[in-house]
């Protein structure tokens, strides 16, 4: 009877550590899968944020060279406003005759008239 029970015991026992195998096993391959999940998710966000700072970079970049544009465009506002405020100028003769001056030289305009359309 005793050898009955000591095999019934180890057979227990040989199932008890097949069954605590299979369920390290099933741990183990759980892991490395979610360690898999974890690490493509990583590459994604990484890939993502790359992405999102080669397009913020592009941006400030393109803000740059408009900002650039705009300060030139301005310069050349200024410049053409001060010859165009400087050239033509109402001298309040005696013989009501405006003066222009353009690049230097002076231009009287004793007469006006409409522009023919």
């Amino acid at each position: 009877m005793s050898l009955r029970i000591k095999a019934v015991v180890d057979r227990f026992v040989k199932e008890l550590k097949e069954a605590l195998d299979a369920d390290i096993q099933d741990r183990i391959m759980k892991e490395r899968e979610m360690q898999s999940y974890i690490e493509e998710r990583e590459r994604e966000v990484a890939e993502r944020e790359a992405a999102w700072k080669a397009e913020l970079s592009r941006r400030e970049a393109e803000i740059a060279r408009q900002e650039v544009r705009l300060k030139m465009e301005r310069e050349n506002l200024e410049k053409e406003k001060s010859v165009l405020m400087g050239t033509a100028s109402n001298q309040d003769n005696q013989d009501g005759a405006l003066e222009i001056t353009v690049s230097g030289e002076k231009y009287r305009c004793l007469r006006f008239s409409k522009a023919k359309k």
